[in-house]
């Protein structure tokens, strides 16, 4: 593990690049993603070796919805095992990837729409974890949560995003983690293995569509897409990270999707990446 003077290295004063870090929104699904080896995590796997090595990482997770907004600042986060009812090895999983308070700061004092806090308590939680752990298995680059704010609507967490695009510049890699549709109180037990409800295959389709077509605000005002859209976003936690990952697109960033398919019925494992 490194410590804290090479830490240190790694973050302070990133110098602004010529090349754009991707920027990926990731359908996490089941926590179990996180210790399988299996077509969602071998693909996470494929893009850790393929892409250029970040010199941080930061997530935005369904996971972590507060009042106000945070990022983390400690020196080493915690493993967050925020879920129940799976088996031992789960629990027993640790991803003990650095943090980096000088990040937080800069990142901080990027965002001017709002006050971003400072966080010493909450770590990794299974949102970034689980999915990191297959595309950086050393868990040697430096990893931050920034939390959403459910006080906010969807067009204030898109706007917030564009104001961390110079991280990108900076060699950080931003990571949306949750799912487009995410409706756990209808899981079909039969369709675990893949395939969706009709509703749940049309709304992804149009949410795909929208994303390809650059056509992001619409996206913004979900709520105004009908009744599939309402039963794909119950609670707005699990599809907000989608819209920090499109707040980063620029006019020139190539887009395409992978793991793009339906499990349980109600939830969709499709993923985005910009760049």
């Amino acid at each position: 593990m490194a410590n804290l003077s090479q830490l240190r290295n790694l973050t302070d004063n990133l110098p602004i690049g010529d090349e754009l870090m991707p920027v990926l929104f990731i359908g996490h699904g089941s926590p179990m993603n996180g210790i399988e080896d299996n077509e969602f995590s071998s693909k996470w796997a494929d893009i850790g070796r393929t892409m250029p090595v970040p010199k941080a990482v930061l997530v935005v997770s369904a996971h972590w919805f507060t009042r106000g907004t945070a990022v983390t600042a400690m020196n080493f986060p915690k493993t967050i095992h925020d879920f129940g009812g799976f088996p031992q090895a789960l629990f027993d999983a640790e991803y003990p990837a650095p943090g980096s308070p000088e990040l937080a700061r800069e990142l901080s004092g990027l965002v001017t729409s709002t006050t971003v806090e400072l966080d010493h308590d909450w770590g990794l939680d299974h949102g970034a974890w689980t999915v990191l752990a297959h595309m950086f298995p050393e868990a040697n680059i430096p990893v931050l949560q920034l939390s959403m704010d459910y006080t906010k609507d969807p067009k204030a967490h898109y706007e917030l995003a564009r104001e961390l695009y110079q991280l990108r510049r900076k060699g950080v890699l931003i990571m949306g983690s949750g799912n487009m549709v995410h409706n756990l109180r209808m899981l079909s037990w039969e369709m675990m293995n893949g395939g969706g409800y009709d509703w749940a295959m049309e709304i992804n389709d149009q949410f795909k569509n929208l994303i390809m077509n650059r056509n992001h605000r619409p996206l913004m005002d979900y709520k105004r897409l009908g009744s599939a859209a309402m039963l794909a976003i119950p609670t707005p936690e699990h599809y907000l990270p989608l819209l920090y990952t499109l707040g980063l697109q620029n006019d020139m960033d190539e887009v395409s999707l992978f793991n793009d398919k339906a499990v349980g019925g109600s939830l969709t494992m499709t993923s985005v990446r910009i760049g």
